[in-house]
């Protein structure tokens, strides 16, 4: 019998709102884990039904609009009966090759977790060029070692309540595995903006944040010599300060990055993107000129001063004055 024949001691966490259309394939991809939990948040679609079929326990998560979100309050509050956790979202597929790769990795003492590369589909091509492959995520570890960082975003709304762009701060040793996992979101256009709608909140204040000094305490840090995501922070330091981003942001991805040999949906992409960095870029301004509103409220008028007649009669002059004030 092969490894990916048995069940893997992995337990695997699904965070999911309203993903009935993308929940089937994801939860048929991790059929081989011993342990699945969709942690939920108050779906309004099948989604709950759904990941009972499949066999997963569902848990309802409760958003208290601040910290923490919802993949850090799994990783401190589910029973995990394994030592390794598997993080993958809707939108994801772990393949038979890649779970045969976890079944062997899982098995070495020297590591305490594994970064996975991702191939994202849009438009129903593999988007291989514009920066997106390779795309490195530490979503395999030892569940009592890791814990996503905390960027300081809290008191931004209508981020949603769970960690996206966050990485995972893991004690010990880290490695890659080779296989990798797919990222094919079966929803529409409208969905993919209603998201990134979301997420450029998010990445507004992390851009304020960064412009401001904030300190990397509690985060992955920044560094041109750490591992890629620490690279990729450390360039983001700079990107923050460039001018003309959502420009830059286009050429970036489909010239420099080769982005046009991937088609149609390389140049769509593109554009997409162009689009978010102009969404940031114009919140970023909302926070810091008006505080995170379109407009400050006005403030209150200061009252006339009210007059007092005398008792001395009315000359002319006085009588033209009061219906001045009246008019």
């Amino acid at each position: 019998m092969t490894a990916t024949a048995q069940k893997i001691p992995v337990s695997v966490l699904i965070p999911a709102k309203n993903e009935e259309a993308n929940l089937p394939a994801c939860l048929e991809s991790v059929a081989v884990a011993d342990e699945v939990f969709v942690v939920d948040s108050q779906s309004s679609d099948a989604s709950g039904e759904i990941s009972q079929k499949y066999g997963a326990n569902v848990v309802q998560f409760y958003f208290n609009g601040r910290w923490p979100k919802k993949k850090n309050w799994s990783l401190e509050n589910l029973p995990f009966r394994n030592e390794w956790v598997l993080i993958v979202d809707c939108d994801e597929r772990i393949t038979p090759e890649l779970w045969a790769e976890i079944a062997a990795a899982i098995e070495n003492p020297d590591y305490n977790g594994y970064y996975l590369n991702r191939r994202v589909f849009f438009l129903g091509t593999w988007i291989r060029h514009g920066g997106r492959y390779p795309d490195w995520n530490l979503r395999l570890f030892r569940h009592q070692k890791g814990r996503y960082e905390n960027l300081g975003t809290e008191e931004i709304r209508n981020t949603g309540d769970n960690e996206v762009h966050e990485h995972v701060i893991l004690e010990g040793k880290v490695g890659y595995l080779e296989n990798d996992m797919l990222h094919i979101d079966f929803r529409d256009v409208y969905h993919w903006l209603e998201r990134h709608n979301r997420y450029s909140n998010w990445e507004a204040r992390v851009y304020l944040n960064l412009l401001t000094g904030r300190g990397d305490d509690g985060t992955i840090g920044a560094n041109i010599l750490g591992d890629a995501v620490q690279r990729k922070r450390f360039l983001k330091k700079v990107w923050v300060r460039l001018p003309f981003k959502p420009t830059l942001r286009f050429l970036l991805s489909y010239v420099f990055q080769l982005g046009f040999l991937d088609g149609r949906a390389g140049y769509t992409y593109a554009r997409l993107l162009s689009q978010y960095e102009y969404q940031i870029g114009v919140k970023l301004y909302e926070l810091r000129r008006f505080g995170g509103q379109l407009n400050n409220a006005p403030q209150p008028a200061t009252p006339p001063k009210t007059l007092t007649p005398t008792t001395d009669p009315a000359t002319p002059s006085d009588s033209k004055a009061y219906d001045s004030v009246g008019s």
